[in-house]
């Protein structure tokens, strides 16, 4: 049966401050992994933007004595090279854990709020978001 308004408004307020704090952990499990998988690129860029004298002409000993313009350029160029095919591994991890994680299982749907007596998808499927009950290999994310 539906819930009043008052209750709908606090059940509303539940529910989307549960969808925003699994909103934040994927944002930032993501970020963790795509920082550390994409490392590699951030240093390399980042040294040769830092050394060559076009850009920001750094005084380290380093620049002065390894890297000249020519260096710096290939830097930046592989930097960017190699960019695509580790942001295509960061997604990949990332999805593959998310998927083992179920953390998309524990969006909760509107309706949890509008109507009483329904239970919590991770209430109904043993744990939460799902992750204490043994593993189904028929569930996917887009369903």
């Amino acid at each position: 049966e539906p819930r009043s308004t008052w209750c709908c408004l606090a059940w509303t307020l539940v529910v989307v401050t549960m969808n925003a704090l699994v909103f934040l952990i994927n944002l930032l499990l993501l970020f963790v992994i795509f920082t550390i998988v994409l490392l590699p690129t951030i240093v390399v860029v980042y040294f040769g933007f830092q050394c060559h004298s076009q850009v920001l002409h750094s005084s380290a000993r380093y620049c002065k004595s390894f890297l000249d313009d020519n260096s710096s350029s290939a830097l930046i160029i592989l930097g960017f090279v190699i960019m695509s095919p580790l942001i295509v591994v960061a997604m990949a991890t990332y999805c593959s854990l998310a998927r083992r994680l179920r953390l998309f299982m524990c969006f909760q749907p509107y309706s949890r709020a509008v109507y009483k007596g329904v239970k919590w998808r991770w209430y109904e499927e043993g744990g939460v978001c799902g992750c204490a009950k043994g593993w189904n290999t028929q569930v996917r994310a887009w369903v």
